[in-house]
């Protein structure tokens, strides 16, 4: 039987690999720094079209000239959800609380799960503050293993944020870097302990910002990011992470129109710079 064939073309051009995609990128940025640093030349030249010069001038780069440069850096070594996880790991603790239940006597205890972060030099953890209200006894496992007993040392009940502040620390102590400025669509990573699975991480995107929502305790919160990367019950305290690896909000909620308790795509984050000045600490740059 003959088979009809079609007339062979030449096959499409492959993808660009990442490492050459990466280098078109700085080579784009490196054009653009120089298209300003000539626009930053012609405004320091004279009419005559002679050089002014400044007798006192500093050797450090024009603003605008930085500002390209930083912007080109940004974009060129955007990190992956691999390089991200391990930068903040050992940032990360996981909370354990038990709380007294109704009854006489004390009653049946029951016990909770959450995530924090580490945020100062001193060992000083953020969290959720749903996470630990009303807890009897707080446990901090830092990602070294090190187990400690853990006070609350501030709550905004408002804001959902607490901080802790352990009792004892690890050898380490590997606080986070905080950010901030997210814009829609911007990637994200979130880190936690969800369901008890420690150390899970996933992605997705900034589906939006100024939400607000109303959570189980009845409180509505605003000014909240709203994302997709999965999270569940023991996420809560977790970082939201972008994608330098800085801590742009703290695990707060999410959507739950079946009262199912599990995520459905949308989650929500209190923004770092809310969470730290509701934490009773100075508000990092945005």
């Amino acid at each position: 039987m003959d088979v009809a064939t079609e007339p062979a073309t030449a096959p499409p051009d492959a993808p660009a690999p990442p490492s050459r995609r990466r280098w078109l990128i700085i080579a784009a940025a490196v054009a653009a720094v120089l298209i300003v640093a000539s626009v930053v030349v012609r405004s320091c030249t004279s009419d005559d079209g002679s050089a002014t010069t400044d007798s006192g001038a500093s050797t450090t780069l024009d603003p605008r000239i930085q500002a390209a440069i930083d912007t080109a850096v940004d974009q060129a070594i955007g990190l992956s959800v691999a390089d991200i996880f391990q930068k903040i790991q050992p940032s990360v603790v996981e909370i354990d609380v038990t709380e007294a239940t109704a009854g006489t006597g004390g009653g049946d205890r029951g016990s909770g799960l959450g995530t924090g972060v580490i945020v100062n030099g001193d060992g000083t953890i953020l969290t959720a503050n749903h996470v630990v209200a009303g807890a009897d006894t707080i446990e901090v496992v830092f990602a070294d293993g090190t187990r400690s007993a853990a006070t609350v040392a501030s709550a905004d009940a408002q804001q959902d944020i607490a901080t802790l502040t352990p009792e004892t620390l690890p050898s380490l102590i590997v606080p986070a870097t905080l950010g901030g400025g997210a814009k829609v669509g911007d990637p994200v990573v979130a880190v936690g302990n969800p369901l008890g699975l420690d150390d899970t991480t996933t992605s997705g995107v900034v589906s939006a910002l100024d939400r607000t929502a109303r959570a189980d305790d009845g409180i509505q919160r605003s000014g909240l990011i709203q994302f997709d990367a999965a999270v569940n019950p023991g996420s809560s305290g977790g970082p939201l992470l972008d994608a330098k690896a800085e801590v742009i909000g703290i695990v707060t909620a999410l959507a739950d129109p079946s009262e199912d308790g599990f995520f459905i795509g949308i989650g929500f984050a209190v923004p770092i710079q809310t969470a730290v000045a509701a934490g009773g600490g100075s508000e990092p740059p945005k």
